[in-house]
């Protein structure tokens, strides 16, 4: 056994991570969310290891947040619960600080402490916009009307998109003392670059 071959063996062995590449996919290919099934099968479906009961414990711990009952298409198919797609960033982001040696209880009280709110806050102003937008194909709206409206609504995404990036770079300076700061290296990517 060579040198490289040893190092590896002593070290801790490092889960596999999504990239940011598959976090932006995932997150394009479900915007509507995933059932914890679907998050619990894609990381175990890329060697990460993620069980039932451990998905639950973060929720518990509001490390991840609450999922959201959606209704089932068909008679009597009742409903299940669908997490935003952004929890597949948040559990990614777990494992990289766990394998950085930090405990739940590190990364519960400093590293995610505001998190659920800055998301409820993204998810309100996408919401938001996408009713404005809705409002703006009515009928009722002349055309150089719409066209004063949607330049007013570019101007405010730009102003809610600065908006929300202030807010998360505030909450990596309060809720991230810098030599924490320093090992997290998968931060909330949703509140920095978000278009709505």
């Amino acid at each position: 056994m060579d040198q490289t071959e040893q190092s590896q063996l002593k070290g801790p062995i490092a889960e596999p991570l999504l990239s940011e590449r598959d976090l932006r996919d995932i997150e394009r290919a479900q915007p509507q969310g995933l059932t914890s099934k679907q998050i619990v099968d894609l990381f175990e479906s890329r060697g990460a290891r993620l069980s039932e009961a451990t998905f639950r414990k973060y929720v518990q711990l509001g490390l991840l947040p609450r999922s959201r009952r959606v209704g089932r298409k068909g008679k009597h198919q009742g409903s299940c619960g669908m997490y935003p797609p952004q929890t597949v960033r948040r559990i990614n982001a777990i494992k990289r600080l766990m394998a950085s040696s930090y405990t739940i209880e590190d990364i519960q009280r400093s590293f995610l402490r505001f998190q659920n709110e800055i998301e409820t806050v993204e998810a309100g102003i996408r919401e938001l916009f996408t009713g404005f937008e809705q409002e703006l194909e009515a009928p009722h709206f002349d055309r150089e009307r719409k066209r004063t409206l949607a330049r007013e609504l570019d101007d405010a995404r730009r102003t809610a998109g600065d908006l929300v990036r202030q807010i998360a770079s505030l909450e990596r300076q309060i809720a991230r003392p810098p030599q924490k700061a320093a090992a997290w290296s998968g931060g909330p990517e949703g509140a920095a670059g978000e278009s709505w």
